[in-house]
């Protein structure tokens, strides 16, 4: 986890995100970018981003001419955003504005975080500030990229990459889940669960899961692994392992792990240690200060276990999560009541 991710914006104002668009932009990204950073939170009592477009011109073609974007704030906006979003757009071989690039440059400079969504990755290796960074994009495009931008580290396997102050996703809908986890590691896991389930978007996609799945769909619906994710949920606590897994779906260890695969891109070991970690982080933000409680009710066992695996998993230790997250008088932290859903990782779970 690269420290350098999170934003503690708690009692400073809300924190400043600007969506750059640019000529061919894809209004898919644009809608997920909004729908996370741009709307209004009362069940949350606060307003978590301040969200505005911007754009090089007063009238922006979007992808394949569907619709034309007017209105927006002019790319002076980027200059004071705390978080800006780059361009992405299905003709990757075509140079961006020279405008757009120096924004970008510009945002880097003075310490901006940079997110580029798909094909954004391509914008920001561009504007010349990926060389010697870890970024992913689109599996499709991964072939070009890499001909074009060898400097970069592509990682085409994982679904998001957060390098510190630049993130980058790979295929449109990855684009809600690196969002998510911007939420998440600016506001914490209990607000994060909050908006996913305004979103009635799955919230247990973690970083480090493919991009594609061999089996999108089940072929048998009895096959399904969603009973046995409820019940593992319920028993967080527990010592569950692997085989007690395996044990509940009927299978044996080595199926359940091929079905993990299949269906969730990653290993039901790395699944279980995600949702134990998610259970801590809202523990803690629910204000359990016993780091050891904490430890056994989530079933991560000691508080050195507790520690180490959040250091290493979230780039924080349990001090500084409640420091950061955890309850503050007269600031509304969400209460949600539903159970944990999402891992709490940022560069993948572990490949055990």
């Amino acid at each position: 986890m690269a420290q350098g991710s999170s934003h503690d914006t708690r009692g400073a104002g809300p924190h400043r995100v600007v969506l750059i668009v640019d000529e061919n932009s894809n209004p898919f990204e644009l809608g997920c970018a909004t729908e996370v950073f741009g709307l209004r939170r009362p069940e949350l009592g606060r307003d978590l981003y301040d969200f505005r477009l911007c754009s090089p011109e007063p009238r922006t073609l979007m992808r394949d001419g569907f619709f034309t974007l007017a209105g927006v704030a002019g790319l002076e906006a980027a200059e004071s955003a705390d978080t800006v979003i780059v361009p992405n757009r299905p003709d990757v071989e075509v140079p961006r504005r020279p405008a757009v690039l120096d924004a970008i440059r510009r945002a880097h400079a003075r310490g901006a975080r940079l997110v580029g969504f798909c094909s954004g990755a391509f914008t920001l290796a561009e504007a010349g500030i990926l060389d010697g960074r870890r970024a992913t994009a689109h599996w499709q495009w991964a072939a070009s990229f890499r001909a074009r931008f060898p400097a970069v580290r592509l990682e085409t396997d994982v679904l998001f990459v957060d390098d510190g102050d630049i993130l980058t996703s790979a295929g449109s809908a990855a684009a809600l889940d690196l969002g998510l986890y911007i939420v998440r590691r600016d506001h914490g896991a209990e607000v994060a669960n909050s908006v996913s389930r305004r979103l009635v978007f799955a919230a247990h996609r973690d970083g480090g899961q493919r991009q594609f799945v061999e089996r999108p769909v089940p072929a048998v619906p009895d096959e399904s692994l969603a009973p046995v994710l409820a019940w593992a949920q319920e028993r967080l606590d527990a010592p569950l392992t692997v085989s007690d897994l395996a044990a509940r779906a009927s299978v044996s260890a080595a199926t359940l792990h091929r079905r993990f695969r299949a269906e969730l891109g990653t290993t039901p070991l790395a699944w279980l240690t995600g949702e134990r970690l998610a259970l801590a982080c809202r523990l803690i933000e629910r204000g359990e200060s016993r780091f050891e409680t904490v430890a056994r009710r989530s079933g991560l066992g000691t508080a050195a276990n507790l520690r180490t695996l959040m250091r290493r998993k979230i780039g924080l230790t349990p001090v500084e999560y409640r420091r950061r997250f955890g309850p503050v008088t007269g600031t509304a932290t969400g209460t949600a009541t539903s159970p944990v859903t999402s891992p709490v990782t940022a560069e993948g779970a572990p490949r055990g």
